[in-house]
């Protein structure tokens, strides 16, 4: 069975302040868009995926193995591991399987990419293996994963409080334009990028904002992580900047950066001088 993770973007970002339990409360708007990786997941056999282009790792019961874009770090890992092995846990008689991952979207990017898998493995695998979990379950075992991985159990535009798990489904339509998704590939810790917030709570929130005219967003609608990134990495304001210059009625980081993405009418055709090494798409 195969399953294509998608991943997203932050319509706003605001830190509202730091909590107890290390985490913080924030509020955004998550908005997906098609910019896909690939997920397959099969009962284990003996035969191995091609070795071109390919990772591969034995770990218990998971034969998992990746090609696309390179994964850092140890496969065991992997979030699309993580949750094969949250769900075994708890249903013993899930098999052993084979994983196959193709990475499209880049990581570490703000754009939510290793949480999309992490989530569609547990869509998957709740499918594929007639599990029964409900929407509910999915967002609690998704949350175990991480705090952007609930989001993609839903996977419609939704208003996000809490760690941005409590979601609320919102009527945004954004299917008249275009967006251009930029990434100068550099890493932004998030551990450092949240050192470097004042949590506090706007005058109008992200909720408010995002039912405006897309016209009013470019002076509203704020990312808060966006000031102290570009401060430490200039190629984030530069990339906005031309952006906005080629025509985008919107532009902002994602996430924690360093991906930033233009909103664009369908019609235009943006123009962008833009270093070669830089990951850029149009969905």
């Amino acid at each position: 069975m195969i399953s294509f993770p998608n991943c997203k973007i932050n319509l706003g970002l605001n830190i509202l302040k730091k909590r107890d339990d290390g985490f913080h409360d924030l509020e955004t708007a998550f908005y997906p868009l098609m910019l896909k990786d690939v997920l397959e997941i099969i009962p284990a056999t003996n035969k191995q995926h091609p070795t071109s282009n390919t990772q591969e790792l034995s770990l218990q019961t998971v034969n998992f193995s990746s090609s696309g874009l390179t994964i850092d770090g140890d496969s065991s890992t992997n979030l699309c591991v993580k949750a094969y092995h949250l769900l075994k846990k708890d249903f013993p008689q899930l098999p052993n399987i084979e994983m196959h991952l193709h990475k499209a979207i880049p990581m570490g990017a703000g754009l939510g990419g290793g949480s999309a898998d992490g989530a569609f493995t547990l869509r998957l695998l709740n499918d594929k293996f007639n599990l029964n979990l409900s929407t509910e379950q999915l967002i609690s075992y998704a949350l175990q994963l991480g705090s952007d991985c609930p989001f993609f159990i839903l996977n419609q535009p939704c208003f996000a409080t809490s760690r941005g798990e409590v979601m609320r489904n919102i009527e945004l339509d954004l299917s008249g334009y275009q967006f251009v998704i930029i990434n100068p590939g550099i890493h932004v810790n998030t551990g450092w990028a949240f050192s470097h917030i004042i949590p506090s709570t706007p005058q109008k929130s992200i909720a408010q904002i995002i039912q405006q005219p897309i016209a009013t967003w470019k002076d509203e609608l704020v990312n808060d992580f966006e000031l102290p990134v570009a401060k430490q990495y200039p190629a984030i304001s530069s990339i906005k900047e031309q952006l906005y210059a080629a025509g985008a009625t919107y532009a902002s980081m994602s996430g924690s950066g360093s991906t930033v993405f233009g909103i664009f009418d369908k019609e235009l055709n943006p123009a962008l001088d833009l270093s070669s090494a830089y990951f850029m798409a149009t969905v």
